[in-house]
């Protein structure tokens, strides 16, 4: 049943409302992910190397860029994206990421999560640049992933380390573009680790 209101209601609603500040609706929220882009295209890509057993520890995420927010960066100040969040925290889809990569890229590594393999390496993958970069504000944007990783023998000694960089242009500045971007990024850094891993490991075999 509809109720229809009296005046006298209507003036009584109105008052009420004259009182009150009027809250403003929030802009709505939308969800993304990344990691879904395949890293190898096909098996000639793929690096071969002697079968080891690496270790990933937990990856390290830089503070700014960790959690479910897109970090937004122009000169020297910083922001979030209000209306996109990660589906997930970031460092879990990066994760997630890296451990399909090794399972598309590197078949003779045995890769697993937690403490030390039996004559096995542990893999320490330290993401310090996960951001969108802006020249100015309102230009196009770069999405930027920096990483740097380390191989440490059962001595904790330290066998091998490198740097990763990735920087793509998102071609519009557009919520999706920017996500698109950071997938490409992703990609390219996940692969250059998976490689690079195969084969330091080899070696250090």
């Amino acid at each position: 049943m509809i109720r229809i209101l009296t005046p006298m209601a209507v003036l009584a609603v109105t008052a009420t409302l004259s009182g009150c500040a009027v809250l403003k609706t929030p802009d709505p929220v939308q969800t993304y992910r990344f990691g879904a882009l395949p890293v190898f295209a096909s098996t000639d890509d793929v690096p071969r190397c002697q079968p080891i057993s690496v270790s990933l520890r937990r990856i390290d995420f830089d503070t700014a860029s960790r959690g479910d927010r897109l970090l937004t960066v122009t000169g020297t100040e910083t922001a979030y994206i209000g209306t996109a969040r990660w589906v997930s925290q970031a460092e879990t889809l990066f994760h997630s990421s890296l451990e399909d990569a090794f399972a598309a890229g590197a078949p003779c590594v045995r890769l697993a999560s937690g403490a030390f393999a039996r004559d096995g390496l542990l893999l320490s993958v330290d993401v310090r640049r996960f951001e969108t970069v802006y020249a100015s504000a309102g230009a196009v944007p770069d999405v930027r992933v920096s990483v740097a990783v380390h191989l440490t023998n059962r001595e904790r000694e330290v066998v091998a380390s490198n740097r990763f960089d990735s920087v793509e242009n998102a071609g519009e500045n557009r919520v999706a573009s920017i996500v698109a971007a950071y997938d490409r990024a992703n990609a390219d850094v996940t692969r250059k680790i998976v490689e690079w891993t195969a084969t330091e490991a080899a070696v250090v075999r």
